[in-house]
């Protein structure tokens, strides 16, 4: 099991950027995928992006495409997630999440989750 922690939400104007970091500890970063998933009140938890294990294929969700862009640290365990050309759509609560085996877009394959961070888009 890991733990993860997300850090680096906040209030970002329409247009703006925003970086969240996604502090991995209890495992070694290159076995686990890392997928980022956002809940908006009133809807389901959905995928935006996962980067993958060693060998293993990166997913974006198509409505974050050409915006966001993923990223590891391998030497601080860190997974961050860039943020940009933000709009008031992408308000939401961000959470990280691993998982052993390869990248998916469904939340019931992640076996760990942070606690998630705030992202509000808004003028």
């Amino acid at each position: 099991q890991v733990q993860l922690v997300e850090s680096g939400g906040g209030l970002v104007q329409p247009g703006g950027s925003l970086t969240l970091s996604c502090r991995v500890s209890g495992g070694v970063l290159d076995y686990y995928a890392i997928g980022w998933f956002r809940e908006a009140p009133g809807r389901e938890r959905e995928a935006v992006t996962c980067i993958a294990n060693i060998g293993g294929r990166d997913y974006y969700a198509n409505s974050v495409k050409d915006r966001f862009t993923i990223s590891r640290d391998r030497a601080e365990n860190i997974v961050y997630l860039q943020m940009n050309i933000l709009e008031p759509e992408d308000t939401a609560g961000y959470y990280c999440a691993s998982r052993r085996l390869g990248c998916s877009g469904s939340r019931d394959a992640y076996a760990d989750w942070g606690q998630g961070t705030q992202v509000t888009v808004s003028s």
